[in-house]
């Protein structure tokens, strides 16, 4: 992978990761047509997912800085239940992350179909929140937590949105716009800076996770991911807010039976 090659897929990652369109899909699409090895995009996808993360937290900082107060006045005030819904939600991930992480990884290398095919997936969910549209709710409940937590773990499937997927969810579970948009931002952060420390202990261990990347152009694409990130953030928060992601699905749709019709005549 060249420097120039991370920095763009490094712009979709930080683009895509916020909007409901799937950045893993994205980036399996743009590794494929720039012939870069499955265990490159693995790492690469790691890091520039960890960008977006220093994103999140930039964008959310007023949000984050909430929480994080409130935990250290030891009392089960609003921001302590926040932060316990954060943990159900993501009990889903850490057991696909802990149990099935070899089945996720050999994913990412058996080709883009498995893309275009998720691609179709987020698109249908997209679309139902036009149509579906239950009674709103105030808070986000530890059931709805658990539930928008197992939708985050069923999109490690590149092509199916995490965002999208987990948005999806929470809004056809009838949770306030606002509050779901933040929620679904703050609770991939501890799953995704899992990743990155499993990745890191394994670096130190002496086993090889970087493929034949250059440390360089990791730098340039964690760098271009983040500034992506921080503009795609709080646009997808103010989408988010007006409720209409019906373009986002049309966008997925024809993406998705492109790259199906792409990799069944290549």
């Amino acid at each position: 992978m060249t420097v120039f090659e991370a920095i763009v897929l490094g712009i979709i990652q930080g683009l895509t990761e916020y909007l409901p369109v799937s950045s893993s899909g994205h980036l399996a699409i743009g590794s494929t047509l720039f012939g870069i090895e499955a265990e490159d995009n693995l790492i690469f996808t790691v890091m520039v997912h960890v960008a977006t993360v220093f994103s999140t937290l930039v964008v959310l900082w007023k949000e984050v800085s909430w929480i994080i107060k409130g935990l250290f006045k030891f009392e089960l005030n609003d921001e302590t239940k926040y932060t316990f819904n954060i943990l159900i939600s993501m009990i889903p991930i850490a057991i696909v992350g802990l149990f099935f992480k070899d089945h996720v990884e050999s994913i990412f290398s058996s080709g883009i179909i498995v893309v275009g095919v998720m691609l179709l997936v987020t698109a249908f969910l997209l679309s139902l929140t036009k149509y579906i549209k239950p009674r709103q709710k105030n808070k986000i409940g530890k059931r709805d937590a658990f539930i928008i937590g197992l939708s985050q773990a069923v999109a490690v499937i590149p092509g199916l949105s995490r965002s999208g997927t987990t948005i999806a969810t929470g809004l056809l579970l009838g949770n306030n716009k606002s509050a779901l948009a933040q929620f679904s931002f703050l609770m991939v952060i501890p799953p995704i800076l899992g990743e990155a420390l499993l990745d890191l202990i394994k670096l130190t261990q002496g086993v090889e996770v970087t493929g034949t990347i250059s440390p360089v152009a990791l730098i340039a694409g964690f760098i271009a991911a983040f500034i992506a990130g921080c503009v795609a953030c709080k646009w997808m928060i103010n989408i988010v807010r007006k409720g209409n992601l019906i373009y986002f699905a049309i966008y997925c749709g024809v993406l998705g039976l492109a790259t199906i019709l792409f990799s069944v005549l290549a």
